[in-house]
């Protein structure tokens, strides 16, 4: 019986050790690896006349905080790095926390939109997609009191802004370098 329990409170111990993974984890564990570049936005990279938007999408971007970017360059060296990184992502969004709401699924290219919540508040939208050639990029959307609706309002506002790209600039070279 002692040894039973001893094994029970080690077995526990192990357990209550190890946390679970997360994308906010992830991004911090990635942040200071070479393959990698992370990026927090905030939302005046909207760049969007607030004049020209209805009652709804102003209480859209209200609820709309920043956007954590985590960007992986793939090369020709990095296939083995590249496959593991990508699983360890994919392990993470498998999560019963990350709802999955579209799955786009191509020969060489996925894309999935995710969101973190319940139908009253949503926490974050995820977007994640790859294209075996290049790499990959996450993408979370964090909000105040985001509204699933909101959610999908933000999208459109998307459209109707002309994104400050020089607050992007970082990604771009970081694609752009050899």
């Amino acid at each position: 019986m002692r040894v039973f329990l001893l094994s029970l409170m080690a077995l526990c111990l192990v357990n209550c050790g190890q946390e679970k993974p997360t994308l906010q984890k992830y991004f911090v564990k990635s942040a200071d690896k070479k393959e990698f570049i992370t990026l927090d936005v905030s939302s005046s990279i909207l760049n969007i006349d607030k004049n020209k938007l209805t009652a709804s999408e102003k209480q859209a971007l209200a609820s709309f905080d920043k956007v954590n970017i985590l960007a992986y360059k793939k090369n020709e060296k990095s296939e083995v790095a590249y496959k593991k990184e990508i699983e360890d992502v994919k392990e993470i969004l498998k999560d019963t926390i990350y709802e999955p709401l579209i799955k786009l699924n191509g020969k060489n290219n996925n894309a999935s939109i995710m969101l973190v919540g319940d139908d009253k508040a949503i926490d974050e939208l995820v977007l994640f997609g790859n294209q075996n050639e290049l790499g990959f990029t996450v993408i979370r959307v964090l909000g105040n009191n985001m509204k699933p609706e909101q959610a999908l309002e933000f999208l459109s506002i998307l459209q109707k802004s002309s994104i400050d790209t020089k607050q992007l600039q970082p990604i771009f070279n970081f694609v752009n370098k050899k």
